[in-house]
């Protein structure tokens, strides 16, 4: 059945972030730092807030009416990410802290378990530290090799660059960033899981932040392992997902030792529980993982494809806004891109440009975003960042132009 993509209400969808009726300065609040970390809209801090008052006790434990309706609520979310990918089965969706615990978690348990000495990981130039270093730390602990795909100076994937990393056939792994935090690219998902797989290699994609922007189906992709992070997700901090194909988490072993990962117990050896609680040690984010699926609720009422095209006339919009100022260069041009901009304007630091748009009530990022890397691929040492939700109006990216255009005037 067909539908009319209708227009988002962002001011009705702006009365459900209570943050951003603040002010700032005594300005209105301009929050241009969702990519860092989302808003959160009152449906997920009322579920936040109703486990603590009304449904709270230990999960997986207890046999009592509490601890049984707060493990429901809680496993109920597994089933809302599993719905979210689009994954096989919800026993291929394991909890973690954030995405970043979850690529140690593949680097510690698959890595060390699945690859020998010599084999190699790949990454792209344009990786978030939390998907490079803990393939060196595999590197300098296993024997394995770690290589980088080039990127474009659009900022896209250099696909010869891809192939020569994999010509000798030594690739084992390619993890790969769905969504640059810093350029905004996409990266052509499907096509690079099957460049993979047709090489013998296996496939991560860390979605931190495509997850926010547009649908994410891994079957379709064929993703061998998918990750993302809650908060930006418009959900709470501490809670993060590992997606992996079933018959790959039944080969690895645990993360971490401790309570509810484990079958059996006894002084002399212990045997693990089967997916996904083998890798869910100790007593888990209960309030943060019922969060996440208030988020995940909230932003599929909305839908994907609403967000996608609100999300690319706001890109558009910005990237035509600040073409005007003078001295201002925007990083990376990809064809495919989302609402993650950054840019270096002439004479002015990041951190200055940051510091006088704040006093302005606006809020971006300023520094290296966890890319340090990259920066030095793209010959700066910083920049500033402006990143979109689904709360932001294209009235925000006129007002980051005229903070911008002063802050060009006091540099000039």
């Amino acid at each position: 059945m067909s539908t009319t993509l209708l227009p988002l209400d962002i001011q009705a969808i702006r009365q459900d972030f209570p943050i951003l009726a603040q002010k700032i300065y005594g300005k209105p609040f301009v929050f241009l730092d969702s990519g860092a970390s989302a808003q959160k809209p009152r449906q997920v801090i009322e579920a936040m807030r109703f486990v603590m008052e009304e449904q709270y006790a230990n999960v997986h434990r207890g046999l009592h009416y509490m601890s049984e309706k707060t493990s429901d609520a809680y496993e109920v979310v597994r089933d809302k990410v599993a719905e979210l990918l689009n994954a096989s089965s919800r026993d291929e969706i394991v909890f973690t802290r954030n995405a970043t615990e979850s690529i140690n978690l593949v680097a510690y348990s698959w890595g060390r378990s699945a690859l020998k000495p010599g084999d190699v990981v790949a990454v792209s130039g344009m990786e978030h530290h939390a998907n490079l270093v803990p393939w060196q730390m595999l590197r300098d602990s296993h024997g394995t090799e770690l290589r980088i795909v080039g990127i474009t100076d659009a900022g896209e994937l250099d696909w010869e660059s891809l192939e020569n990393v994999f010509a000798d056939g030594k690739v084992k792994l390619l993890s790969i960033t769905h969504m640059s935090n810093v350029l905004g690219s996409y990266t052509p998902a499907e096509r690079l899981a099957k460049f993979a797989h047709e090489r013998g290699a296996k496939i991560l994609l860390d979605g931190s932040q495509a997850i926010v922007h547009r649908a994410v189906d891994v079957q379709n992709i064929d993703a061998d392992f998918y990750v993302f992070s809650g908060h930006k997700l418009y959900g709470p901090t501490g809670i993060g997902v590992l997606y992996a194909k079933r018959e790959i988490l039944d080969a690895m072993p645990p993360f971490m030792g401790g309570g509810d990962m484990i079958a059996s117990v006894s002084y002399e050896k212990s045997s693990w529980a089967k997916p996904p609680h083998r890798f869910e040690a100790g007593t888990p984010a209960i309030i943060e993982t019922i969060g996440l699926g208030a988020a995940i609720d909230y932003v599929r009422a909305i839908g994907f494809e609403a967000i996608a095209a609100h999300e690319q006339h706001l890109t558009e919009h910005a990237l035509a806004t600040l073409s005007q100022i003078e001295g201002l260069r925007v990083l990376g041009h990809a064809q495919d891109r989302g609402g993650v901009i950054s840019f270096v304007m002439k004479d002015a630091h990041a951190h200055d440009i940051a510091t006088l748009l704040d006093r302005q009530g606006i809020a971006v990022r300023a520094g290296q975003h966890c890319a340090e890397p990259l920066m030095g691929r793209l010959g700066v040492s910083s920049t500033a960042r402006a990143t979109f939700g689904l709360y932001t109006l294209p009235e925000e990216i006129d007002a980051l132009a005229t903070g911008l255009e002063r802050v060009r005037k006091i540099f000039a």
